[in-house]
């Protein structure tokens, strides 16, 4: 999982970075928020850590923007403790705020709680089957009759994107936006590459899908031998 972490601080952005990345997560930083607006466009995070305080523009003003956007859950980290603050950062969409000075271990917890809600509250299952294939968005593991089935952390974010609106289409737009960043927005290339990849390993004869269906002029359907009604579609979505 991709982790942002936006503070301006260099030995707690140090200290961060060293205690996701030992827990196997994967690190971007940034110290201002027009870097963190940049980062974040340029590689999309599955989540956001995000300080207030920051020197060139407020947090609430980060959040807005980036949610413009993007569902990824974000955790405010500031030293600001009235109510007036909060209810501001969390009505701008993040998702938890935790005050300085805070115990890493609590930070942690919150941020797996933020990833499990994320998956939860997509409109997509958890477990995805095409025909012998299993695919858990969760867990970011997809097995076959013969075994392991590698995909790609992009090609992980397509599906998830795509299985957000199980069996309805997604505009291409939209899914460009979603995985590659706003500043991707015309690299339509891009995504017909990853769908392509995608049908190798999904579909039983790539040549005419029955699983990721392309809506011309629109953008892509995807179906699962699962299907089931968007309130019903989220079941057993494991931890991240």
């Amino acid at each position: 999982m991709l982790i942002l972490v936006v503070e301006d601080q260099p030995p707690l952005l140090r200290a961060l970075q060293l205690n996701l990345r030992a827990r196997e997560y994967e690190v971007l930083t940034a110290a201002t928020g027009r870097e963190a607006l940049a980062v974040a466009a340029a590689s999309p995070p599955d989540a956001v850590i995000l300080d207030l305080g920051l020197p060139d523009m407020d947090g609430t003003h980060v959040i807005i923007a980036f949610r413009a956007w993007s569902k990824a859950p974000i955790i405010v980290l500031s030293g600001r403790t009235s109510p007036g603050d909060k209810i501001g950062a969390l009505d701008a969409g993040a998702d938890d705020y935790v005050t300085k000075p805070f115990a890493m271990a609590e930070l942690l917890a919150r941020l797996r709680a933020a990833l499990r809600r994320d998956v939860r509250g997509a409109a997509a299952a958890a477990e995805l089957r095409f025909g012998p294939l299993r695919i858990d968005l969760a867990r970011r593991e997809a097995q076959g009759a013969d075994g392991e089935v590698h995909l790609t952390p992009l090609e992980y974010r397509v599906l998830a994107c795509l299985a957000r609106h199980l069996g309805s289409i997604v505009m291409q737009r939209q899914l460009i936006r979603e995985v590659w960043g706003p500043e991707r927005q015309d690299d339509s290339r891009s995504l017909r590459v990853c769908i392509k990849n995608l049908r190798a390993k999904l579909e039983p004869d790539p040549r005419q899908p029955r699983y990721l269906i392309t809506e011309t002029g629109l953008g892509y359907r995807l179906r699962a031998d699962n299907d089931a009604p968007p309130e019903a579609a989220v079941h057993g979505a494991a931890g991240q």
